[in-house]
């Protein structure tokens, strides 16, 4: 798949009750879609014990009424909160986006307090949620057969999930925030670099070739092409173009896309590696979601890997030391 001249960019510690206290890509419009019904994530549709599934599906479904209703905002809403929550799960960006669309670093009510700030009172917690981790009983004969052994130690288990809440920086006052080393910008620095290594790292070739003009890149499968001359900005945007599809296009997931849902997630990646890094991104298109025809099935499994890609190559181009300090959904976000 190609990237062309003409693409439209799209856009872009815990308390009880979840309140403070006092105290404290290019696009074709109606493009035909295949609903396949073998999807893993059909059963979206009929949730029952999986609050995580659930989430998603809620979010989903606020997502096509908000756009349906013209609020297209809602979805650049979405992908900015993929960009700046790309540690997250899959579960917990939609839950914040969805709860606080204007939402750029989240922490609980401690984490908070030890950077040195106080959520505001009176402010609404959002609510995210949290893995609990136990330890499985022995049963009777295999407690026996450790033989009094103590020193066997069992594994921690996930047991299941459970509601925490997180407030935005906007809702919390006191000492000043250190700036991130990723809020750059316009400016691309080392980590084209990274994303090339990466590249290397997974046997993808890269060549510069004035033959593929117009477009400004091309993904072959096991090789990409890059038009020469571009800016540094918009030749790293190009390579995460193609590397997204290099990632999600080249096997099974072909098979039941159109071109239209493979070009725009890959452009979908792009805006979010690119927004994480401080670049320009432009606007989002409510073409993206309209392509999609309703089908809260399809949209959702097409975010969900667009988040995944996103993070795969944002974790290849990272600084290998951050000043961004740890939040608790970051620790809680690899198992929900």
């Amino acid at each position: 798949m190609k990237r062309s001249n003409n693409v439209t960019n799209i856009a872009a510690t815990t308390a009880s009750n979840g309140t403070a206290s006092s105290q404290a890509a290019p696009h074709r419009k109606n493009a035909a879609q295949r609903n396949r019904s073998d999807s893993p994530y059909q059963g979206r549709t009929a949730q029952k014990d999986n609050p995580t599934q659930l989430i998603i599906k809620q979010a989903v479904e606020f997502l096509i009424r908000q756009v349906e209703a013209g609020k297209s905002e809602t979805l650049a809403a979405y992908l900015t909160a993929m960009a700046r929550f790309h540690n997250y799960s899959f579960g917990n960006i939609v839950a914040i986006a969805r709860q606080r669309p204007t939402a750029t670093r989240v922490a609980g009510f401690g984490t908070w307090k030890e950077m040195g700030r106080f959520v505001k009172h009176g402010e609404k917690g959002i609510q995210i949620l949290a893995p609990m981790i136990g330890f499985r009983r022995r049963n009777t004969e295999a407690a026996q057969n450790t033989d009094g052994d103590t020193s066997t130690k069992r594994p921690p288990v996930l047991i299941g999930f459970r509601a925490v809440y997180v407030f935005d920086v906007a809702q919390t006052e006191g000492e000043e925030l250190p700036e991130f080393a990723h809020n750059i910008s316009g400016e691309v620095g080392r980590k084209r670099d990274r994303l090339i290594d990466f590249l290397a790292q997974q046997n993808i070739a890269l060549e510069f070739n004035e033959r593929i003009a117009p477009a400004l890149g091309v993904s072959y499968g096991g090789k990409i092409a890059l038009l020469p001359g571009q800016s540094k900005p918009e030749e790293f945007v190009t390579l995460v173009h193609e590397t997204a599809h290099e990632l999600l296009h080249k096997a099974e997931r072909r098979t039941f896309t159109t071109a239209t849902v493979r070009e725009t997630e890959a452009e979908a990646v792009a805006f979010i590696v690119g927004q994480s890094i401080g670049l320009e991104m432009g606007n989002a298109s409510s073409d993206y979601i309209q392509m999609y025809n309703g089908n809260a099935t399809l949209l959702a499994e097409s975010l969900e890997v667009i988040q995944r890609t996103s993070a795969v190559i944002l974790a290849a181009i990272r600084d290998n030391e951050s000043s961004e300090p740890a939040t608790e959904p970051e620790q809680v976000a690899a198992a929900s």
